[in-house]
């Protein structure tokens, strides 16, 4: 167990524990670090590390100044797929720790009733300087009509793919924006976090869908989408209670799990069977070995319907 400060907030945790959850490409866990491929790029040969005393992470290979270098927290926003923010949130929950002075008095504190959030909605013209495509999702196997239907749009500044995420009734809650070059991304500015989102969910509501597979990201479901499924992403392996609301209160009957094929995918897959039994019927789908997950194979070739 390691005492952790990111932010002038301590954690204590394992770091080792903490990232053995994830894949790693060309892995070598050594007493105090990890060498391994980088994550945010497609690599084979190990050019990044992780210090598993303090958390701290380098990558000798990055394309990008603001992924060269940075701690825990940034580490773990990019493998979650979250805000650097909701990925400190998360630590804090688990494995925060308030330090006690001699002297100090231990209260309990009152009682209060949660503020009511208020929910952030984004004008549509935010939209209007990414009406534009690039190849890359193509060459992934997602079709130009799910492109369209979902909005992907493409920044021509910054080589990224951009992805609305919508709130149930329609309206813009934020954009994703995902590099072509490597794999890193980011969310528009002052937009709804995306724990109180799930991509895609607009649709369900909107078209009535009671079935429905859901994944963890967003090319995944643009896969199923592009194979005819109607499909959603939680946008990463956290699961929180406002996604697992969202589907409790949508049209959905019957739900699909497609997680992918790693640690955080099983514990994802049994978290939502958790959280929504006895509200609908859950199944799951095996994603075929060798693949990670439903882009990769619907990359190679597998008919992802074939798999229901």
């Amino acid at each position: 167990m390691s005492s952790v400060t990111i932010d002038d907030l301590r954690l204590d945790l394992d770091i080792m524990e903490v990232l053995s959850e994830y894949s790693w490409q060309s892995a070598n866990w050594k007493p105090g670090k990890l060498i391994a491929a980088s994550p945010f790029r497609d690599e084979i040969h190990p050019s990044f590390f992780v210090n598993l005393t303090n958390g701290a992470w380098g990558d000798s290979g990055a394309y990008d100044e603001n992924y060269a270098s940075g701690n825990l927290a940034k580490l773990l926003a990019f493998l979650r797929n979250e805000t650097y923010e909701e990925t400190l949130e998360y630590l804090v929950d688990l494995y925060g720790v308030r330090e006690l002075n001699p002297g100090d008095r231990i209260e309990v504190p009152k009682m209060r009733l949660k503020k009511a959030r208020t929910r952030i909605e984004l004008d549509e013209k935010v939209l209007d300087p990414f009406k534009y495509r690039n190849p890359y999702l193509r060459n992934r196997g997602i079709s130009e009509a799910i492109q369209r239907y979902m909005g992907v749009g493409y920044s021509q500044g910054s080589k990224a793919v951009t992805l609305p995420w919508r709130h149930p009734d329609g309206t813009l809650a934020n954009v994703k924006f995902r590099q072509i070059v490597g794999k890193t991304f980011w969310y528009a500015k002052d937009a709804a976090p995306i724990r109180e989102l799930i991509y895609g969910i607009d649709k369900i509501y909107s078209r009535g869908i009671t079935t429905v597979v859901v994944c963890e990201a967003e090319i995944d479901a643009l896969s199923w989408m592009t194979c005819g499924v109607p499909a959603i992403a939680l946008g990463g392996t956290a699961l929180t209670r406002d996604k697992l609301d969202l589907i409790r209160r949508s049209p959905i009957e019957r739900i699909i799990k497609a997680m992918d094929n790693d640690g955080p995918g099983g514990k994802l897959s049994r978290m939502l069977d958790a959280g929504l039994r006895g509200y609908l019927a859950v199944d799951t789908v095996e994603i075929p070995a060798p693949y990670n997950d439903s882009n990769e194979a619907h990359v190679k070739g597998v008919d992802l319907r074939s798999l229901l």
